[in-house]
């Protein structure tokens, strides 16, 4: 549920307005959102609807305004009766004007503390809430109560709004508003000091004397006063040609951070070369100028060397993103997705923002992360994403940075994807991968076993490493004794383990996440003769229709737990032999019902 009232008052439920009939019901929501959960008594809402000449049935209207306001609001919100009045109950809904503080709020501690983008991304924020003029359609009685803190509020922050604009330099920017802004409150001596400051910025002394002039006349004429201490050093400053504007550095380090966290390259990174080739090209940035988003997903089963890629890509392209490169592994160790929240978190650390632990909610997260990555060249590299929703706060809002992402799931629609599906190595692939990580002496020594190691591996770069990794921890052991044990089946998952590096483990965090039916139809095709097969043949061995059998192998293809071949005549399926065995052999998809 969200509430507004700077603006029209509105009540909105997943997006869509609540229909609320009558300036009269408006005004009552309007009287119990200011109270922030205080009672409000009858006579104040008497008041607030009527003035000083309320009806004789003035409790009856009353309590049927509170009656149709519960109807039209639902079960999302309480109105409760507390005497002498009533009070609201707004639980988790957001409230525009509350925001509107808490934003204000934290834009003037970053202001204090020196840090002009924070500051400056908090309070155009809260400033962007408004609608227009606050209370647009309630009676002139709660206008004329409610409506001159809010303006004066709205006001407040504007002003030092603009005075962060002038510490950043945007004095050019500002000179049509300001003009405005002193024209609307001729009097507000704190607008005209700023339109004073811009134009003298801009080289405009006399223009800045002329402004300071004539907002002396307007204060003698109006209010018979002379101009205020902050007015008058500010006429003083231009006189002398003085500095107007005091820098400030203490959020100088912050912004000046450049981020380095990529994960360490593998050295004998071997193969993918057209993937590798393709991501060198499209990665950095065409010209000087970039007009549109460049986001690219990875996408692949379990172990096919996602990450590594993205890695060496990142790498490798280092020089086209001077102001860093940012990375974030989206899930926990146990495969479960970490929150959008803790993730911005993590990236506005690394980009010198001081977020603490009780840190704004995630939208202004989100709105600071933006800010933060506007017209930087870095490079977001979001490593094991989860669905295109864990995603949607983590792209940033303008086309300088590069976003690689790597996900084993396809995602949903995002604007402007590029994505490269990685197959399984080839043979040859596999088997110069091994090579740079054994000693080519054992390779020559024994080129059978090695090419029959490379095969039990199926193409996944996670099992070739893993062969390899126990190789080079064995200098004395044969090739052949390790091609033995994983020409066994029943050996082979258990052979693919070394170091916190496993095949098995890889593919059970793949698979947990998976819906009965898919883990059942997983087991079902694990036990057909034919390792590539058509949906329409399938179906066939298995009982069921090949429209059903179709569309629960797309399904599987999207999670990346089958490859798919788009065969002349009629497309195909393949299940990678490593993850047959384990769906085939047991591992927990083996349930009762299948």
């Amino acid at each position: 549920m969200e509430f507004r009232i700077l603006g029209p008052v509105e009540a909105r439920r997943n997006d869509e307005r609540v229909v609320l009939s009558g300036t009269k019901i408006k005004t009552v929501l309007a009287a119990l959102l200011l109270a922030r959960g205080r009672v409000v008594s009858d006579t104040r809402l008497s008041h607030l609807l009527w003035g000083w000449n309320p009806p004789a049935t003035v409790s009856a209207q009353i309590y049927t305004y509170i009656s149709r306001l519960r109807m039209q609001l639902g079960d999302g919100v309480r109105i409760v009766r507390q005497l002498p009045g009533y009070t609201l109950e707004t639980a988790n809904a957001r409230v525009d004007f509350l925001e509107f503080e808490r934003l204000a709020r934290l834009g003037a501690e970053a202001h204090t503390a020196g840090d002009l983008e924070r500051a400056d991304a908090h309070l155009r924020g809260a400033l962007e809430l408004w609608r227009g003029a606050a209370l647009s359609n309630v009676t002139e009685h709660l206008a004329d109560a409610e409506l001159p803190r809010l303006e004066e509020a709205r006001a407040g922050t504007t002003e030092l709004r603009i005075e962060v604009d002038l510490a950043l330099g945007r004095h050019r920017q500002l000179i049509p508003e300001l003009t405005a802004l002193v024209a609307e409150f001729p009097v507000r001596e704190r607008m005209r000091a700023q339109l004073m400051k811009a134009l003298y910025l801009c080289g405009r002394q006399a223009d800045a004397l002329m402004a300071y002039h004539e907002g002396r006349r307007v204060l003698a004429e109006e209010l018979g006063v002379t101009p205020g201490a902050e007015l008058a050093e500010v006429y003083q400053a231009v006189l002398a040609g003085e500095t107007v504007v005091e820098p400030s550095a203490p959020a100088a380090t912050a912004r000046t951070v450049t981020p380095a966290t990529l994960p360490p390259d593998i050295p004998d990174f071997t193969g993918r070369e057209a993937e590798l080739a393709e991501l060198r090209r499209l990665l950095p940035p065409s010209g000087n100028r970039t007009w549109h988003a460049r986001r690219f997903l990875l996408t692949g089963m379990p172990g096919s060397g996602k990450t590594a890629l993205a890695v060496r890509a990142a790498n490798e392209c280092l020089e086209a993103f001077p102001d860093g490169q940012l990375y974030v592994n989206l899930r926990h160790q146990d495969g479960s997705p970490r929150s959008p929240r803790d993730v911005l978190v993590g990236l506005l650390r690394a980009l010198g923002e001081p977020v603490g632990a009780a840190e704004p909610d995630l939208d202004e997260l989100i709105r600071l992360y933006r800010t933060r990555t506007a017209r930087r060249r870095l490079l977001i590299l979001l490593d094991n994403a989860v669905s295109e929703l864990q995603l949607s706060g983590l792209l940033p809002g303008a086309p300088e940075p590069a976003v690689l992402i790597t996900s084993q799931t396809a995602l949903g629609p995002i604007g402007g994807l590029h994505t490269l599906v990685l197959p399984p190595l080839s043979a040859a692939e596999s088997l110069r991968m091994l090579a740079t990580a054994v000693d080519s002496m054992r390779i020559e020594a024994e080129p059978e076993a090695a090419r029959e190691i490379a095969r039990h591996c199926a193409g996944l770069p996670l099992a070739v490493r893993i062969a390899a990794t126990r190789l080079a921890g064995r200098p004395r052991s044969s090739l052949r004794r390790l091609a033995d044990r994983l020409a066994d089946p029943h050996s082979r998952l258990q052979e693919l383990q070394v170091r916190g590096l496993s095949v098995p483990r890889s593919l059970e965090m793949s698979l947990r996440r998976l819906g009965h039916e898919d883990r059942e139809l997983l087991l079902l095709l694990s036990g057909l003769e034919r390792r590539v097969f058509s949906a329409r043949s399938a179906a066939r061995c298995l009982g069921f229709s090949a429209s059903e059998v179709e569309e629960r192998l797309e399904s599987l293809v999207d999670e990346g737990l089958l490859a798919f071949s788009d065969e002349p005549g009629e497309p195909t399926y393949q299940l990678n032999s490593l993850l047959r065995l384990y769906v085939g052999t047991g591992g927990h998809l083996q349930e009762p019902a299948a």
